[in-house]
């Protein structure tokens, strides 16, 4: 079973590990975020906890029982009702269901505690995992003609109610 909590300074060490551990497994499926990322990681979870405290975003961390950190969920440029979805699970948890299961209870958080109407999402073609995750979750294909970081993608949207 896995468990959602929202971003917070406390989770900074846990959430850099994290990122390191599966700096390469990430590479294969999306852009690299670059050595300055790394380099930078302190100051740039200030900025994101200080944009998450305006409401325009809602950063969530993925545990697994044990309570290590084995992923990301996220709702971005949060406007009208509706949020960008993001989310990226470790390689250790991949393929458990575990993006699954935290996409799902994100989409309850964004109903039931963020008052969403709506969320988007993107994932190229060729990332069949995140694709099925979609779609297990309730997304329906928008546009099926897109580039996400240059590669052929699936547009999705999800109401919430």
């Amino acid at each position: 079973m896995v468990r959602l909590e929202r971003l917070h300074e406390e989770h900074a060490q846990a959430l850099l590990a994290f990122e390191r551990e599966n700096r390469q497994y990430f590479a294969r499926s999306i852009p690299d975020r670059g050595d300055a990322y790394f380099g930078e990681f302190t100051a740039r979870l200030r900025v994101l906890l200080a944009e998450q405290d305006t409401g325009r975003c809602h950063f969530h961390v993925v545990l697994d029982s044990r309570g290590e950190l084995i992923g990301r969920v996220n709702l971005v440029d949060v406007e009208d009702g509706s949020a960008e979805l993001g989310y990226r699970i470790g390689e250790r948890a991949a393929g458990r269901g575990v993006a699954t299961g935290a996409v799902g209870e994100v989409c309850r958080l964004a109903a039931t505690v963020y008052g969403l109407s709506a969320l988007t999402a993107a994932a190229t073609l060729d990332n069949v995992a995140s694709l099925t995750v979609l779609e297990r979750n309730g997304f329906t294909a928008l546009a099926r003609d897109i580039l996400l970081n240059g590669r052929p993608a699936v547009r999705f949207q999800r109401r919430l109610g």
